[in-house]
């Protein structure tokens, strides 16, 4: 054995060079150094777009808040708005939901729910790092295939 082979099994801690050392600065782990909030409304976003990934929903929210959505997005400059229908609460490790969805005529409502649940849950679990505690599923209608759909109307200016 030589003698530099020695060195390194009685003093493997001075096998480093100095200029090589590193010196920990701050403590710890780098991801627990602060803190980080998430809004309502970006679980909320996250939720809502999740839920109408699922096959079966036609829709999110209440008849009158569709409605007042349809009227909002006919303003130039707003978009579709993706909360409609979803109200989250957000703790510090956890949150819960509440969606209102409109279902197809025909569907398993009970097979919709159970979807909408495991496509919300996983959703923001994976992007948020949030514990799900809850998601609770109200069905405010059902969208019949005679219904005429909601389209809006052309301006008579142009």
């Amino acid at each position: 054995m030589t003698e530099t082979e020695q060195n390194r099994t009685q003093h493997p801690e001075e096998t480093v060079a100095p200029s090589r050392r590193t010196t920990k600065r701050g403590g710890g782990d780098p991801a627990g150094r602060g803190r980080t909030t998430i809004a309502d409304g970006v679980v909320e976003k996250i939720a809502g777009m999740a839920a109408r990934d699922v096959v079966g929903v036609y829709a999110m929210g209440s008849g009158i808040s569709r409605t007042f959505g349809a009227v909002k997005e006919r303003v130039p400059g707003t978009s579709k708005s993706v909360t409609r229908g979803v109200k989250a609460e957000v703790g510090e490790v956890q949150t819960a939901l509440d969606l209102e969805i409109v279902v197809d005529y025909g569907v398993s409502i009970a097979d919709v729910a159970r979807a909408v649940r495991e496509n919300v849950i996983a959703a923001v679990e994976r992007m948020t790092g949030l514990e799900v505690v809850e998601v609770n599923i109200a069905v405010s209608d059902v969208k019949l295939p005679e219904e005429e759909e909601e389209e809006p109307e052309q301006p008579r200016i142009q």
